[in-house]
């Protein structure tokens, strides 16, 4: 079973990435470093509390798993 905590630091290294991500792709979309980068804040802070959760769910279930 995971830790919290290394459940915590896989969801902040992906949101790091979707950040860089979003921003580049807000821009683009709206010409806009402000409005890009606002969208991406919003997208990785409701990202980050959905993958968060979503592991933690994962990491309770056994299906899958072998002992070892």
């Amino acid at each position: 079973m995971e830790t919290r905590r290394r459940s915590l630091v896989k969801a902040v290294i992906w949101n790091v990435i979707g950040l860089t991500t979003m921003t580049l792709v807000g821009l683009v979309a709206t010409g806009s470093v402000a409005l890009g980068g606002t969208l991406a804040i919003v997208n990785t802070a409701v990202g980050f509390v959905c993958y968060l959760l979503y592991e933690r769910v994962w990491a309770g279930i056994g299906w899958g798993r072998r002992r070892a």
